[in-house]
Protein backbone atom coordinates (compact mmCIF):
# COMPACT_ATOMS: atom_id res chain seq x y z
CA UNK A 1 0.00 0.00 0.00
CA UNK A 2 1.83 3.50 -1.09
CA UNK A 3 0.79 6.01 1.66
CA UNK A 4 1.76 10.01 2.28
CA UNK A 5 2.35 11.16 4.69
CA UNK A 6 1.22 14.69 5.85
CA UNK A 7 2.95 17.28 8.12
CA UNK A 8 2.46 19.95 9.51
CA UNK A 9 4.96 23.30 9.06
CA UNK A 10 5.72 24.53 12.35
CA UNK A 11 5.96 28.17 13.08
CA UNK A 12 9.73 27.96 13.52
CA UNK A 13 12.31 27.65 10.97
CA UNK A 14 15.79 27.65 10.13
CA UNK A 15 15.16 31.54 9.99
CA UNK A 16 14.90 31.59 13.49
CA UNK A 17 18.27 30.88 14.30
CA UNK A 18 19.75 31.86 11.28
CA UNK A 19 18.45 35.31 9.63
CA UNK A 20 20.62 35.06 6.89
CA UNK A 21 19.62 31.82 5.76
CA UNK A 22 19.03 32.47 2.31
CA UNK A 23 16.66 29.93 -0.30
CA UNK A 24 16.53 26.38 1.66
CA UNK A 25 14.84 22.75 1.10
CA UNK A 26 11.53 22.25 2.90
CA UNK A 27 13.46 19.30 4.55
CA UNK A 28 15.84 21.53 6.14
CA UNK A 29 13.84 24.43 6.75
CA UNK A 30 10.98 23.67 9.60
CA UNK A 31 13.13 23.19 13.00
CA UNK A 32 10.61 22.40 15.76
CA UNK A 33 10.46 19.52 17.30
CA UNK A 34 6.87 18.10 16.82
CA UNK A 35 7.74 18.61 12.54
CA UNK A 36 11.26 16.68 12.75
CA UNK A 37 9.22 14.24 14.62
CA UNK A 38 6.73 13.95 12.05
CA UNK A 39 9.30 14.08 9.58
CA UNK A 40 11.38 10.95 10.93
CA UNK A 41 8.04 8.94 11.39
CA UNK A 42 6.88 9.52 7.72
CA UNK A 43 10.45 8.21 6.92
CA UNK A 44 9.87 5.20 8.70
CA UNK A 45 6.79 4.46 8.01
CA UNK A 46 5.19 5.87 4.32
CA UNK A 47 6.91 5.94 0.91
CA UNK A 48 6.52 10.09 0.96
CA UNK A 49 5.79 13.04 2.81
CA UNK A 50 5.03 16.26 2.40
CA UNK A 51 4.83 19.88 4.83
CA UNK A 52 1.25 21.12 4.54
CA UNK A 53 1.47 25.13 4.49
CA UNK A 54 -0.67 28.14 4.75
CA UNK A 55 1.31 30.63 2.38
CA UNK A 56 2.91 27.32 -0.09
CA UNK A 57 0.52 24.26 -0.21
CA UNK A 58 1.57 20.77 -0.62
CA UNK A 59 5.15 20.76 -0.31
CA UNK A 60 7.85 17.90 -1.60
CA UNK A 61 11.03 17.72 0.64
CA UNK A 62 13.61 18.51 -1.93
CA UNK A 63 11.60 22.09 -2.87
CA UNK A 64 12.71 25.00 -2.18
CA UNK A 65 11.14 27.58 0.58
CA UNK A 66 13.19 31.13 -1.23
CA UNK A 67 12.27 33.09 2.72
CA UNK A 68 10.70 33.00 5.85
CA UNK A 69 7.39 33.39 5.97
CA UNK A 70 4.28 33.44 8.82
CA UNK A 71 1.02 32.12 7.29
CA UNK A 72 -1.43 30.08 8.55
CA UNK A 73 -4.68 28.67 7.60
CA UNK A 74 -6.02 30.02 11.02
CA UNK A 75 -5.82 33.78 9.00
CA UNK A 76 -8.27 32.27 6.34
CA UNK A 77 -9.27 35.74 5.08
CA UNK A 78 -5.86 36.74 4.45
CA UNK A 79 -4.76 36.95 0.35
CA UNK A 80 -1.76 35.05 1.25
CA UNK A 81 -3.10 31.63 2.04
CA UNK A 82 -3.23 28.99 -0.35
CA UNK A 83 -7.21 27.85 -2.10
CA UNK A 84 -8.48 24.55 -1.99
CA UNK A 85 -8.45 25.04 -5.61
CA UNK A 86 -4.50 25.63 -5.49
CA UNK A 87 -4.17 22.58 -3.16
CA UNK A 88 -6.33 20.44 -5.62
CA UNK A 89 -3.53 21.27 -8.51
CA UNK A 90 -1.15 20.88 -6.53
CA UNK A 91 -1.84 16.67 -5.82
CA UNK A 92 -1.98 16.81 -9.67
CA UNK A 93 1.24 18.64 -11.08
CA UNK A 94 2.76 16.91 -7.98
CA UNK A 95 1.42 13.13 -8.06
CA UNK A 96 0.37 12.96 -5.12
CA UNK A 97 -3.22 11.90 -5.64
CA UNK A 98 -1.72 8.18 -6.44
CA UNK A 99 -1.77 7.28 -3.02
CA UNK A 100 -3.43 4.45 -1.60
CA UNK A 101 -3.48 6.15 1.71
CA UNK A 102 -2.91 9.82 3.24
CA UNK A 103 -1.67 9.49 6.54
CA UNK A 104 -2.24 13.04 8.59
CA UNK A 105 -0.05 13.40 10.92
CA UNK A 106 -1.43 16.90 11.50
CA UNK A 107 -4.00 18.16 14.40
CA UNK A 108 -7.70 18.72 14.30
CA UNK A 109 -7.07 22.36 12.17
CA UNK A 110 -6.24 20.46 9.52
CA UNK A 111 -8.41 18.22 8.85
CA UNK A 112 -11.23 19.68 6.53
CA UNK A 113 -8.85 21.17 4.93
CA UNK A 114 -6.87 17.82 3.78
CA UNK A 115 -10.60 16.50 3.45
CA UNK A 116 -11.64 18.84 1.11
CA UNK A 117 -8.59 19.01 -1.04
CA UNK A 118 -8.39 14.84 -1.71
CA UNK A 119 -12.08 14.46 -1.58
CA UNK A 120 -14.59 12.34 0.14
CA UNK A 121 -13.41 8.96 -1.67
CA UNK A 122 -9.55 9.36 -0.24
CA UNK A 123 -8.39 6.76 2.61
CA UNK A 124 -7.25 9.35 5.21
CA UNK A 125 -6.17 8.38 8.85
CA UNK A 126 -5.58 10.80 11.75
CA UNK A 127 -3.40 8.81 14.03
CA UNK A 128 -2.79 11.81 16.21
CA UNK A 129 -6.14 13.06 16.42
CA UNK A 130 -7.60 12.74 20.20
CA UNK A 131 -4.81 13.90 21.58
CA UNK A 132 -4.10 16.40 24.30
CA UNK A 133 -1.81 19.01 22.71
CA UNK A 134 1.22 18.97 21.30
CA UNK A 135 3.05 17.20 24.04
CA UNK A 136 1.02 14.37 23.78
CA UNK A 137 1.61 14.11 19.93
CA UNK A 138 5.14 14.22 20.85
CA UNK A 139 4.94 11.63 23.19
CA UNK A 140 2.63 9.40 20.58
CA UNK A 141 5.06 9.80 17.75
CA UNK A 142 8.12 9.43 19.96
CA UNK A 143 6.91 6.27 21.26
CA UNK A 144 6.10 5.45 17.87
CA UNK A 145 9.59 5.67 16.47
CA UNK A 146 11.36 4.19 19.36
CA UNK A 147 9.27 0.65 19.17
CA UNK A 148 8.81 0.74 15.34
CA UNK A 149 5.21 0.79 15.47
CA UNK A 150 3.06 2.17 13.42
CA UNK A 151 0.78 4.97 15.13
CA UNK A 152 -3.27 3.77 14.86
Amino acid sequence: MKQLAIIPCGKKKIWDSDSSQGPTVVKDAYIGVLHRMCEQYAEMFCNQWVVLSGKHGLMLPYEIILEDYNVTFEKKYSEEVISIKELQAQLIDKKLDTFDQIISLTGKKYQPIIEETFGPDQNIRYPLLGTKGIGEMQQRLKYAIENNKILH
